[in-house]
């Protein structure tokens, strides 16, 4: 019996994933296909489940990726098919997001859907830019509209001159490119010149800016800042009070755009740290991490793993690859016998210690060198271990292990391979926007990230993670701005806070 279909349209909210309401999250992450514009989170992309179809539909000016109507096409196709589907939209569905519409054609289409509110820009947009858009010594009441029609055409859905002589403050969305008619055509039917305007683009992310003006100049300012869309405006008093609560830019590393190199799944750790800081995180993860050539070897490795003196574990990756696949087999955690458990960096520690397991050995340094350093304290002849480790991974560890008496079985838990997806198109937004840093988190991001063929940004600063990493960075001609100590991804956060001064 098929199950039906059902569409959520889905607010995602300004940007800032903070936004995103818990309701958006459950259903991304249990979405069959996950239907997106150019206005949403990239970092929303993560939360889908392994297997869910993402379609990009963006539409942004002239351009775009779909039609209204292939979209509203595309969402009943996908319904009546009997999937989950959501359709992501920036800010809310039902401001300006014309949620109407298509909710209509499925209403008319006869499949079910729900409509689940986001947090509009034209509320959360101002709001990062320290204006609040009611304030009891400015207005009582509050006006949006869309700036997207022509003022001067012949005939128009706004009137101008009701608008005009509306009194509280006025927010319109979607008029950046008509902003010197909108304005102009707001003076004509009786505004003041002198109104306050402030123009907020990219609200609620690391790249958000903010200008400010007059009805009478603004736009003369945002022709000379070359500002342009996704932007808020807000007309009114209120737009005074950003003097006073201006929270959001300034922030310590508000304006600077680092690249996050790491593989989807794990860039949340750095993207986070770096938003909090007020940076752009970029994500454009350079490798992905998939099952190794030899899935019979690995198992079997997996299988017998109770059998060993030591499990010696350099990565998270690894970690995670090889507890999945033993309790796969094994339903009891006591099922992995006794062994003594050596690992490298705090992240695969705490990795380990997800699964409940504990840690017998940690070195000082986060490198295979640092741990044949602390084994050396051990008495290890003739003990048996198993190294979890992937694919073209270097041969440090294993012959030094072995010199000391060991006798090492290597269990290759999964490969690296080049991310040849970009769903979020930042690929080409670094190579058109240039970034103020990239971060490397291992000598596979380095190779990879070189391999896109992407020109080192002009000015761009190299962070690394830890000497492997670095040494790759010198073989492409970059030298690392700074290394992380230690080699984790808080060192790394660390580092970044050094580099720009920030305490």
């Amino acid at each position: 019996m098929s199950t039906p279909g059902i569409c959520y349209l889905v607010g995602a909210g300004p940007g800032d994933l903070g936004l995103v309401t818990l309701r958006a999250k459950e259903l991304i992450e249990r979405a069959d296909v996950l239907v997106y514009d150019a206005l949403s989170s990239p970092e929303l992309l993560r939360w889908t489940k392994p297997g869910a179809e993402k379609i990009y539909v963006g539409k942004r000016a002239a351009d775009h990726a779909l039609s209204q109507d292939g979209i509203n096409a595309l969402i009943v196709e996908k319904t009546k098919a009997g999937k989950n589907v959501v359709r992501l939209k920036g800010g809310d569905p039902m401001i300006f997001g014309r949620g109407g519409e298509e909710a209509a054609e499925l209403a008319a289409a006869g499949v079910a859907f729900e409509i689940v509110p986001g947090i509009s820009s034209a509320i959360g947009g101002p709001a990062y830019a320290g204006i609040p858009v009611t304030h009891r010594d400015h207005c009582s009441q509050l006006t949006i509209f869309t700036g997207h029609e022509d003022p001067t055409k012949g005939e128009s859905s706004l009137d101008y001159a009701h608008l005009a002589k509306t009194p509280g403050t006025k927010v319109f969305l979607m008029g950046v490119a008509r902003l010197r008619e909108i304005t102009a055509a707001l003076v004509a039917n009786g505004a003041d010149a002198a109104t306050p305007i402030a123009l907020t683009r990219w609200a609620t992310t690391g790249s958000q800016k903010t200008i400010t003006g007059t009805l009478a100049d603004i736009a003369d300012t945002a022709e000379k800042e070359n500002f342009g869309s996704p932007a808020v405006a807000v007309i009114g008093g209120v737009v005074k009070e950003r003097e006073k609560i201006n929270w959001f830019e300034k922030r310590p590393l508000f304006g600077k755009r680092v690249v996050v190199t790491r593989t989807r799944e794990q860039a949340g750790e750095l993207s986070r740290a770096l938003t909090e800081l007020g940076a752009a995180a970029i994500e454009l993860p350079t490798i992905r991490i998939e099952a190794p050539t030899d899935k019979l070897a690995f198992a079997e490795h997996v299988t017998h793993a109770h059998e060993y003196d030591w499990l010696v574990f350099t990565s998270p990756n690894g970690v995670q690859r090889f507890f999945d696949a033993f309790f796969a087999v094994y339903e009891d955690a006591r099922s992995l016998g006794n062994p003594r458990i050596a690992a490298i960096g705090e992240a695969t520690a705490k990795k380990i210690r997800e699964y409940r397991f504990g840690i017998d050995l940690l070195p000082e340094r986060f490198v295979a060198e640092g741990l044949l350093e602390t084994f050396e304290h051990e008495s290890v002849e003739n003990l048996t271990m198993m190294w979890v480790r992937a694919e073209d991974t270097r041969d440090v560890l294993y012959d030094g292990l072995t010199a000391l008496g060991a006798i090492v079985d290597e269990c290759v838990a999964y490969r690296t391979v080049a991310e040849t997806t970009d769903p979020t198109g930042n690929l080409s937004r670094v190579k058109e926007e240039g970034a103020d840093m990239v971060t490397f988190t291992s000598a596979s991001t380095v190779e990879h990230f070189f391999a896109l063929g992407v020109p080192w940004p002009e000015g761009c600063a190299a962070a690394s993670i830890g000497p492997v990493t670095s040494e790759a960075l010198r073989k492409h001609g970059v030298e690392p701005a700074f290394e992380a100590k230690p080699h984790d991804i808080p060192g790394l956060v660390a580092g970044i806070r050094k580099y720009y001064g920030v305490a």
